[in-house]
């Protein structure tokens, strides 16, 4: 059986990949479990960490359709956009590998470290961890660059969704609210992004790539 790879394909593909890693944003949101030492050696903790290493490989890959379907329209700030929001996925994937991975052996032999590891995203007592601590802040940034400038210049190309396009990057800023509410109820701000992922995904999934330069859009810069 021969399989024909076509720039619509791998498209579409991509817009699947967003709808399916906004849909795991959003999820694990409401499942998550408290971030304490005793909580990482549960199924829960487990299921929960598995799903969101999927919802960030999915992102890397639905994002960068998202950008390229729509590259020369976006401009400059485009690239920048999807670059920092990779990031963003990188610096998850990374960090939630420790916390599926290696935190349930450090409950045992080293609760210290490990409880120091969970208040990185939460921005508590880090103790000795150094450099490392800077993951939560730099996971932030991404993540507000990323969001706001992507949401944007999707808008202003005006192909994929606008409403979603609007709701990434209004969805991001939600999360300056850090120091003013619990971590546990700051989740809730990422339902936005979530939402806005599901429908630019769908409106990737349904739509087609440039295939022609732009004459009729000025890039954005």
């Amino acid at each position: 059986m021969t399989v024909t790879v076509t720039v619509t394909g791998l498209t579409r593909a991509a817009g699947l990949a967003a709808a399916a890693s906004g849909l795991l944003f959003g999820f694990v949101q409401f499942i998550h479990p408290a971030e304490t030492v005793a909580a990482v050696t549960t199924t829960g903790w487990a299921v929960t960490h598995y799903l969101t290493l999927l919802m960030a490989v999915l992102g890397l890959a639905g994002t960068a359709g998202l950008y390229l379907s729509q590259a020369r329209r976006v401009g400059v700030a485009g690239l920048v956009g999807w670059l920092a929001f990779s990031g963003f996925y990188l610096v998850t994937t990374a960090y939630t590998f420790v916390e599926a991975f290696v935190l349930p052996e450090l409950a045992g032999t080293a609760p210290g470290v490990a409880a120091e590891i969970l208040a990185i995203p939460g921005g508590g007592d880090t103790g000795d961890l150094g450099a490392v601590a800077m993951v939560g802040p730099a996971s932030f940034a991404l993540y507000l660059v990323g969001g706001v400038l992507l949401g944007i210049t999707l808008f202003r190309a005006r192909v994929l969704a606008r409403w979603a396009s609007a709701l990434l990057a209004v969805g991001p800023v939600l999360t300056l609210a850090a120091p003013l509410v619990p971590h546990s109820l700051l989740r809730l701000a990422a339902l936005p992004v979530a939402v806005a992922l599901i429908g630019l995904g769908v409106s990737l999934w349904q739509g087609r790539p440039e295939t022609t330069p732009v004459v009729d859009a000025p890039a954005v810069r």
